[in-house]
């Protein structure tokens, strides 16, 4: 179980430290550095899956159907809904919102699974999401911007839900390729429907760092970790760590002296350890789910 929450908590941890990098990509084009990224995460993923001899498996139709629903939703109209939402109101609105995260996935994953929420599970998830509000900070908001955001909020429930039933089928490794193989042409039509012939270009040294780090640590280790650890927690209790974000945006911009921590963020950071604590005791530890051959931790 050790094994998985630290797996959970450092996957949502390293979600949070792509602050770190978007300065450094602000200036290239947006959807074709997301092609990029799932691209270059991809052919990573790919190769560790051959490494370690895991084999072609046969999907069925309806697993083929999830794998894309998983790669459009989770991964695609993500980013678009949390590109527009900043685009309209800022950072601090989808932030805010996606603070949520937490709450929902108590509430929407075991009733996924024909189960009842567990009340201590979905406190916890309000204590959680109230920290990651505070420690996102209150912004200005539109109309435009709030429905992005709760659109990026389906999105993020999706990215754990649709991937429940393909995990014990083909893995944690395969289902992160295979999503990230799906996301990019998805991104590419995106981009050139609104980016044109621009959609792509050589990135600058500084650029071309940034990508790989979020093709590298965000994508590929990040995926691995969340959804090797997914199965074994539950959706309700592994949401809890999306709250972790936040607080790998703040350690991080404290390492890189970006921004000193203020007394909002680190009671914010608190809540959210707090909550996670308190979710973490809501049930005995659930059975683990049998994985594809080869990829157990």
């Amino acid at each position: 179980m050790n094994t998985h929450v630290a797996g959970a908590a450092g996957a949502m941890f390293l979600v949070g430290t792509l602050a770190a990098v978007s300065d450094v990509i602000a200036g290239y084009p947006v959807y074709g550095g997301q092609a990029l990224r799932y691209a270059l995460a991809a052919v990573i993923l790919l190769a560790a899956a051959r490494t370690r001899g895991l084999g072609p498996v046969r999907l069925r139709p309806r697993q083929w159907g999830l794998l894309g629903a998983l790669s459009l939703t989770g991964l695609v109209l993500f980013n678009v809904c949390v590109i527009e939402a900043t685009r309209a109101a800022g950072p601090a609105l989808p932030g805010i919102v996606l603070g949520a995260v937490p709450l929902a996935l108590a509430l929407v994953g075991p009733v996924a699974t024909g189960a009842r929420p567990s009340p201590r599970v979905v406190a916890a998830g309000l204590v959680v999401a109230a920290g990651a509000v505070l420690a996102t900070g209150a912004g200005s908001g539109n109309l435009a911007g709030l429905l992005w955001s709760v659109g990026a909020l389906a999105c993020e429930l999706c990215f754990s839900l649709l991937a429940l039933p393909l995990l014990p089928v083909i893995g944690p490794v395969r289902v992160s390729a295979w999503s990230a193989a799906l996301a990019v042409p998805f991104l590419l039509v995106a981009g050139v429907a609104l980016d044109g012939r621009h959609v792509l270009r050589v990135p600058t040294a500084a650029e071309a760092a940034g990508l790989a780090y979020l093709a590298v640590v965000v994508t590929t280790v990040a995926f691995f970790l969340w959804y090797r650890s997914l199965p074994r927690l539950g959706a309700d209790r592994a949401g809890l760590f999306a709250g972790m974000i936040p607080v790998g945006a703040i350690a991080t911009a404290a390492l890189l002296g970006v921004a000193i921590p203020s007394a909002a963020d680190l009671a914010g950071a608190a809540l959210v350890i707090s909550g996670i604590a308190l979710g973490l005791r809501s049930s005995s530890p659930r059975p683990p789910v049998r994985v594809a051959a080869r990829e157990m931790p």
